[in-house]
């Protein structure tokens, strides 16, 4: 006797209980994210057509990004994709997943540039080029230029322009933080935005297996108090920014009152954003007026 086809429905159920017991926090999301992408179905049109039987070959792929999900391969890096704001980013193995409190991060650098004519942003540490593309996306007038020292992200963040349809005006280039960006923009750029490496070492032995076991290392650990990073980007992006120019920096939480203090030097109109959840989350200030002999 042939093999009764599954539906829709009985894929979402069946998976809803087997990712439960393998310990997904959230199963029937995640069942619904893999069977979308196995299927090309939007969520709502699984649910709409319930009892559409699976394809010999969407049933095979669906029951290959289980078992990976199973595993506790991050539902991000199965479909390959990420929702940010009004975009779908490509993410893959080897690339930092963008979280959703960097959109907050987008916020501020929209804020600090919409009202320019043809405003110059630096995005350092870019990653997926979620800032970046982001930016440039909902900004038409801006344009950025993105870095980051892994390959891969790199890699990414040009894939993520192409596919948003923004690779004319954001400049991705693979180097240490500010070193790859042409000297021409020193003293020109309106905003320096940048999502580091900013959880303290210690706190990184802590997180959950699922990212300590597929994210990218040198994307999380941020030094013994998480600023190392931070503190490096913040210096150079005084030589970037014109006078005014804002610096927007996500940090950790328990990190963006001393970050904020330590940038006085060089910035001005500091403040400390909470995230959605009410934490401490990003650092902005603008560099200071150059001072009148």
């Amino acid at each position: 006797m042939a093999e009764r086809a599954w539906t829709s429905k009985d894929a979402l159920d069946w998976t809803a209980d087997y990712l439960a017991r393998k310990g997904d926090d959230h199963p029937r999301r995640s069942g619904e994210w893999l069977l979308s992408a196995a299927t090309g179905l939007s969520r709502v049109e699984l649910y709409a057509f319930h009892d559409r039987p699976l394809s010999p070959e969407e049933r095979a792929v669906f029951r290959a990004s289980i078992e990976r999900r199973a595993a506790g391969e991050p539902l991000q890096y199965v479909t390959g994709e990420m929702p940010f704001r009004h975009l779908v980013l490509r993410v893959e193995r080897g690339v930092f997943i963008p979280r959703p409190e960097t959109e907050m991060l987008v916020d501020v650098a929209i804020d600090a540039i919409k009202a320019l004519d043809a405003p110059l942003v630096i995005d350092v540490c870019t990653g997926s080029g979620a800032v970046a593309v982001s930016v440039a996306y909902e900004v038409p007038s801006a344009r950025v230029t993105a870095t980051d020292v892994s390959g891969p992200a790199v890699e990414a963040a040009r894939r993520n322009t192409l596919y948003a349809g923004v690779d004319d005006r954001v400049q991705v280039l693979q180097g240490s933080l500010f070193e790859p960006v042409s000297r021409e923009l020193l003293g020109t750029v309106d905003t320096v935005v940048s999502n580091p490496p900013y959880i303290p070492t210690e706190a990184v032995r802590a997180l959950p297996e699922e990212i300590l076991a597929f994210e990218p290392m040198a994307a999380l650990d941020g030094g013994v108090d998480g600023l190392d990073v931070a503190r490096v980007i913040a210096t150079g992006a005084c030589q970037w920014l014109k006078p005014g120019g804002t610096l927007a920096m996500e940090v950790d939480e328990t990190r963006a009152q001393a970050m904020a203090v330590e940038m006085a030097a060089d910035y001005e109109c500091i403040e400390v954003r909470k995230d959605l959840t009410g934490r401490d989350r990003i650092v902005v200030g603008k560099k200071r007026e150059a001072r009148q002999p």
